[in-house]
């Protein structure tokens, strides 16, 4: 299985031609002879660009690779452009397997006889189709939300045994990648393979997406920003998961969104508000921002809401990330490169043995001409690629909460332009940015720390007076045994000094003891000389007196 596997895929590469994307100098001799030895799989697309032929290739692959290329495609570091921007086409739509199978997976997972158990109008025909799972519409019929309409998604049977066969044959290949390419080390093949792993197993966990949609749906409560469709926990498993069913256009439907009168410039500045509030008021983001998981309610087109949906992927940021991120805007907003240098450093994405004016030198160098253009012409994401580029050489670490926040941001920031060209990402970002360094800075950030210790407080009052004795009991004890253990560093050091002074004086009477018995001296001063020896040995071995 896994030979035949093995033999599709090259012979998916060379039909298409990738191994001429890897310059002849890098191959090893064995890599080329086998090539030559395959003389009946000819390149079919010479007349095609690189970058179009790699997405045809992964395409006719499968959904594994499919997923693997739109990864690929936020990965600017480690790819060409133009590359880059034609894996970012692929589509993940895939023949849906059959309604009836799906049927019996949901009452299977939800332990039915039959699905009109729980649920009324079920269609076999699904709604959409992907390469994990596809979904079907149904209504509730029962509880407090009886009659209302869901979609029940579904993972698609037997695919993480084809996962993990197609995930081993890419470790493999990485694994030949990093010995024989000199590039290896910079491109880390083995360590992308592993990330994308992580991403596509947590894909594979409804119930982990079910969690995922729950927290962003209580982040955004109440929000005219964004909605998250109701998750119905009780009804979702590990392969199944039942959401209310949400009725919207699709944010890539900009024909339709313009028809309806939608203010596009609101919509467009609202998607900017939506990432930094998910990244910097919540630590918690929606990581696959990409037109087809995004829409806009059909309600108040003056007054525009997002609405969302595929939660698999999510990111979050520490409190420090979060800071060193927002002051790395802020300084890049005010060309203040020694600052984003500093900040790079100060924060450990990149080594304190680094030469701090080399590494402004070079972001200067990549952002300088950036800046020339007017703001509304500098794309924001590919600014945060470039300076990501440049730390790169400068052994700065992948760091995974990082790349998800880039490729969500060259999301954002693309679809923001297709909304609204005149959009000024920089403009409407750095008033947010600043409103935020301040309420974490000065008095709002202490009263906000207080109000949120306060409970914590409240309950450690009354221990109070039982902490400070207890402190204080624990403090004499401490000095007690510290007197009593410097009194036996000292008692010790008195004891090896009086044995050391007695052994200086025993070697000294042995060597003169010796000396007398040599020469033939007197028999009673050579006597009286060793007496003094025996003494000094003896004396060596007492307690020194206190």
């Amino acid at each position: 299985m896994r030979a035949k596997r093995l033999y599709q895929i090259t012979r998916t590469f060379l039909h298409y031609g990738l191994n001429e994307l890897i310059p002849a100098k890098w191959m090893p001799w064995s890599v080329r002879v086998a090539r030559v030895g395959l003389f009946w799989l000819p390149n079919r697309h010479k007349e095609k660009p690189a970058g179009e032929r790699l997405r045809l290739a992964l395409e006719s692959l499968g959904p594994v690779w499919v997923k693997f290329g739109q990864m690929l495609s936020t990965r600017r570091d480690l790819l060409p452009p133009d590359i880059a921007l034609e894996l970012a086409k692929l589509q993940d739509k895939v023949k849906p397997f059959s309604g009836e199978r799906a049927q019996k997976l949901i009452e299977k997972a939800l332990g039915l006889k039959h699905i009109d158990e729980l649920f009324d109008d079920f269609n076999v025909t699904p709604l959409a189709s992907a390469s994990i799972a596809q979904v079907h519409t149904a209504k509730l019929k029962h509880g407090d939300d009886a009659g209302a309409d869901v979609v029940i998604k579904v993972i698609r049977p037997d695919i993480r045994d084809a996962i993990d066969a197609d995930l081993s044959l890419m470790e493999t290949l990485a694994s030949v990648l990093a010995k024989h390419l000199p590039d290896g080390r910079r491109l880390k093949p083995r360590e992308v393979v592993k990330e994308y792993r992580k991403t596509l197993l947590d894909e594979l966990d409804l119930a982990r997406e079910a969690a995922n949609a729950i927290q962003l749906r209580r982040n955004f409560e109440d929000s005219k920003l964004l909605y998250i469709p109701k998750v119905y926990s009780d009804f979702s498993r590990h392969n199944v998961m039942v959401m209310e069913r949400i009725d919207g256009i699709p944010v890539s439907d900009v024909d339709t969104l313009m028809t309806l009168g939608v203010d596009m410039k609101k919509l467009a500045e609202r998607g900017v508000e939506v990432f930094f509030t998910q990244v910097f008021r919540d630590s918690f983001f929606h990581a696959d921002m990409h037109p087809g998981n995004i829409f806009v309610a059909r309600e108040h087109p003056e007054d525009p809401q997002y609405l969302g949906i595929d939660f698999g992927i999510v990111g979050t940021l520490n409190r420090e990330d979060k800071r060193y991120l927002a002051e790395n805007f802020l300084a890049f907003f005010n060309r203040d490169y020694r600052k984003v240098a500093e900040l790079h450093v100060d924060s450990g994405w990149v080594p304190a043995h680094i030469n701090v004016e080399e590494f402004e030198s070079a972001i200067r160098t990549v952002c300088e001409p950036i800046f020339n253009k007017p703001l509304a012409d500098i794309s924001f994401g590919h600014v945060l690629v470039n300076l990501f580029n440049t730390a790169r050489r400068f052994e700065m670490e992948v760091q995974p909460q990082l790349v998800l926040l880039q490729k969500t941001l060259l999301y954002v920031e693309g679809l923001g332009r297709t909304l609204y060209p005149q959009l000024d990402l920089w403009q409407t970002a750095k008033p947010f940015l600043e409103r935020w360094m301040q309420e974490q800075l000065g008095w709002r950030a202490v009263l906000r720390s207080v109000k949120e210790h306060a409970p914590y407080w409240a309950e450690k009052m009354p221990e109070m007076p039982t902490l400070l004795y207890d402190y204080l009991r624990n403090q004499k004890h401490q000095v007690e045994q510290q007197q009593l253990a410097t009194q036996a560093v000292l008692a010790g050091q008195r004891k090896m000094v009086w044995r050391l002074w007695w052994g200086l004086m025993s070697t000294a009477t042995l060597v003169s003891t010796t000396l007398l018995w040599v020469t033939e001296q007197n028999h009673w001063l050579t006597a009286l000389s060793g007496v003094a020896t025996l003494a000094s040995v003896v004396m060596s071995w007492r307690k020194p007196a206190k």
